[in-house]
């Protein structure tokens, strides 16, 4: 009888383990609690900023008593999932641009927008007084004149990665070529758009790989301005508001504002009921009542026009926001023009990086992480295979790798993004051993980024570890970090037995994330390349 319940309290140790294995695997990729014991269920894609929505949707299936997951990601990655045909069966895009663009759009069918979602400029409004820009109508060239002044400086969401960063680079273009009634390939080759562009982005002083970090980031960090949407600067300032801290007050450049229109659509599998239920749930998500709700949440509900009737703890004007000025939508390229647009912005237009890899060697690397290791690598610094990613180094960016393990082991170098060959082979022959040091390598990458020019550069630090820092000490990188008074962001990989705690503790100081690569290393350094 003993044994029995020795045995019955051990089997319920190694279940309740088991599920919250589960739980923080599920959590992990993005999906709720809710989601992750879930049998038969009518699975959504969903882009990140509709998370904050959540409530609203769940609302829906819980009172139809229907099972449903939620996945969140970024614009590529939706296309990607779409484009290897992942099983879901709504896709709840940012903008209809994207979904024109997947390798098989018929698949796609019932799309409806849903709500418009401004993509705009958002200032300290201490600065944007001092600029004029509380006073009088502001053109995009007027930001410019301040950027090539010195300023202003501002972050923005990947035009890789994110729809945010990509409509507004996409509305820069068609305002630097004289908002043509199509921008053209032309275009995207005339010296006057070049002469305007390229000095413009040389104003973003960090990028982000998704809009909901940018958010967190804004809150944590001092930072000028920032390009994001209208929902998320009102969510923001919100929170600064309440905190006492300095709003950022809402540019709408009268020369055009791109915008998102939030297509809610049907992935086509010839199914009957899943579509009815799609179409109800679709049908719910337009009508008055949460339309209304969806307003709440920062959301524009109504199509072109003027909106006198919104709520002022919402639409505040005291931001900026005028729901009674019609916006001037910008018109999007064709899908062959947005390709070509965004390789340019990724090889020439962009301000260049200087990035430093930190990667561990210690002896627990050994075999099989190392392999890992040397591949996601093997494809980050590869021209030909980041591309089809667009998370490809260009010939302007600068590019540094420490190997370390209780000490650092060596450093290589390479002053263009697109010599690597040698980088990539010094990191595939460099050999694994000893115990792990976490904090002298970043350390050393501090020192390495001191004396580079943030004007011309912007400077990241991505740290890889698959273990438990066990010597070296976190107060030297917090004395080194807070003496350059940089700001450089540092983000962390874990994998294998990493420890969170510790790389969230060297992320926190430097405003960064920690990314987990447990399951997919190559995954997570592909994710980690939209925030540098």
């Amino acid at each position: 009888m003993i044994k029995n319940k020795r045995l019955s309290g051990f089997m319920l140790v190694v279940m309740a383990l088991i599920f919250a294995l589960t739980i923080s695997s599920a959590l992990n990729a993005g999906k709720s609690v809710y989601d992750v014991f879930a049998g038969d269920t009518f699975k959504i894609l969903s882009s990140t900023e509709n998370k904050d929505i959540e409530p609203v949707i769940r609302k829906y299936f819980n009172d139809k008593k229907i099972k449903v997951s939620i996945d969140y990601a970024g614009t590529i990655e939706i296309m990607d999932k779409m484009n290897n045909n992942e099983d879901y069966n709504a896709i709840w895009a940012s903008n209809s641009i994207w979904l024109y663009m997947l390798n098989d759009p018929s698949k796609i069918i019932d799309s409806k927008s849903t709500l418009i979602n401004p993509v705009v400029f958002g200032i300290k409004k201490s600065i944007a007084e001092d600029l004029g820009f509380t006073s009088k109508e502001v053109y995009t060239k007027d930001i410019l004149d301040a950027i090539k002044g010195g300023k202003l400086k501002f972050v923005m969401s990947s035009a890789t990665q994110t729809n945010t960063g990509a409509s507004a680079y996409l509305g820069f273009l068609q305002t630097f070529a004289g908002n043509p009634e199509v921008l053209t390939e032309e275009h995207l080759k005339d010296e006057a758009l070049l002469s305007n562009i390229i000095p413009f982005l040389n104003g973003v002083a960090r990028t982000s790989g998704s809009d909901e970090f940018l958010e967190e980031a804004l809150k944590k960090g001092d930072y000028d301005a920032a390009i994001s949407y209208e929902s998320s600067l009102i969510n923001l300032n919100k929170s600064l508001e309440k905190a006492g801290k300095e709003i950022y007050y809402i540019i709408y450049p009268v020369d055009g504002v791109t915008i998102a229109d939030s297509p809610l659509a049907y992935v086509k599998d010839g199914n009957a009921e899943n579509e009815e239920i799609f179409l109800d749930f679709q049908k719910y998500i337009l009508s008055k009542d949460v339309q209304k709700k969806l307003e709440g949440y920062g959301r524009r509900t109504w199509y072109g026009g003027v909106n006198d009737k919104t709520s002022d703890d919402t639409f505040n004007k005291d931001w900026g926001i005028d729901t009674t000025k019609y916006i001037s939508p910008i018109k999007y390229p064709s899908s062959s023009i947005i390709k070509e647009a965004l390789i340019l912005y990724q090889t020439e237009f962009r301000k260049p990086t200087h990035t430093v890899f930190c990667l561990d060697y210690s002896g627990s690397m050994y075999g099989t992480g190392n392999h890992q290791l040397v591949d996601a690598m093997d494809y980050i610094l590869s021209e030909e295979k980041a591309s089809k990613n667009m998370v490809q180094f260009s010939k302007k960016d600068k590019i540094s790798v420490i190997t370390f393990d209780s000490k650092i082991i060596d450093v290589f170098n390479t002053d263009s993004g697109t010599d690597t060959e040698k980088l990539t082979a010094d990191i595939k022959n460099s050999k694994v051993g000893g115990s792990t040091n976490l904090y002298d390598p970043v350390v050393g990458a501090l020192n390495i980024l001191s004396n580079e020019d943030t004007n011309k550069y912007n400077l990241s630090i991505i740290l890889m570890t698959d273990g438990e820092g066990n010597s070296g000490y976190f107060s030297d990188y917090k004395r080194a970090y807070k003496k350059l008074g940089k700001g450089i962001p540092v983000y962390a990989i874990m994998f294998g037995s990493a420890s969170r705690y510790q790389l969230e503790e060297i992320t926190d100081l430097a405003n960064g994330k920690v990314f987990d690569g447990r399951s997919n290393l190559l995954g997570a350094f592909k994710e980690v390349r939209g925030y540098n």
